[in-house]
């Protein structure tokens, strides 16, 4: 019994000597294809993205990448609706059924027009002939047509393929309907990549997978391949853990109850 018990000991020894001792492979590249710190730019397929941030995550770390990218941008602008232009508002017309042009039309402020002219009244009148303007001067008060009164609205007009400013920007007239008018320009967009650790990413059309040196360090690695014999060394290192945590476990299981049945009185 005492042989049996040495025995057990010694296997469950050596296996969590094992145990306790060996090292967990890590995930590691020696010629990754980007060592990189913030800022740092990226060039992936011809593109270029640049390292917005690296910081920990609740799964580890990460990595984001930006990317530039030049897009069309356009708006449409409705017949009869009203854009802001120079300061000013202007009301889109389009006439006809296939107009090949629209016409901008100041919308004046007539409020502002009155409040500036000491003479006339703040407000315009209402008659069954029309709208006027009472304007007073002399001591005498004349109703002057709205029309009269007010300047001629500016207008201005554009056809496809004509630039004007607008919003702080060049805009061209792309199409014009009966029912709208779109304008176009050139814009950015920024794209974003997140990157996380130990986590296959598509930049581009390149497959990568990242890990991290250090807090402020990325490595790019699109050896995908190696990156997965890696895992499979990993996991096989976890199953041989596994199995001699087992072995431990029975051997000292083995030995209590050798123990116990060395105590157990005879019928004889």
């Amino acid at each position: 019994m005492a042989v049996y018990v040495a025995l057990f000991v010694l296997i469950a020894g050596g296996a969590g000597v094992l145990t306790a001792t060996a090292e967990s492979p890590e995930i590691g590249f020696e010629n990754p294809d980007f060592e990189v710190s913030e800022n740092d730019t990226v060039e992936v397929d011809g593109e270029s993205y640049t390292v917005a941030g690296i910081s920990e995550g609740e799964d580890g770390m990460m990595g984001t990448l930006e990317q530039e990218e030049t897009v069309e941008r356009s708006e449409t602008w409705e017949n009869e609706s009203t854009i802001e232009l120079d300061d000013r508002e202007w009301r889109v017309e389009i006439t006809g059924d296939e107009p090949s042009e629209f016409t901008l039309v100041e919308v004046l402020d007539r409020e502002a027009i009155l409040e500036e002219d000491d003479s006339a009244d703040n407000e315009t009148i209402e008659r069954d002939d029309g709208e006027y303007v009472a304007v007073t001067e002399d001591n005498e008060t004349t109703l002057v047509p709205v029309d009269e009164y007010f300047p001629a609205p500016e207008e201005q007009s554009y056809a496809t393929g004509d630039s004007l400013e607008y919003d702080d920007r060049t805009v061209t007239v792309d199409e014009i309907t009966a029912d709208q008018a779109v304008v176009v320009w050139e814009g950015t967009q920024t794209n974003t990549v997140e990157i996380e650790e130990e986590t296959p990413v598509t930049i581009g059309e390149t497959e990568f997978v990242a890990t991290f040196p250090d807090d402020s360090t990325m490595a790019l690695s699109s050896d995908i391949e190696g990156y997965e014999a890696q895992v499979a060394e990993i996991d096989q290192f976890d199953q041989y853990t596994d199995g001699l945590t087992r072995v431990v476990v029975l051997a000292f299981l083995s030995v209590l109850l050798l123990l116990a049945a060395a105590f157990v009185p005879t019928r004889y």
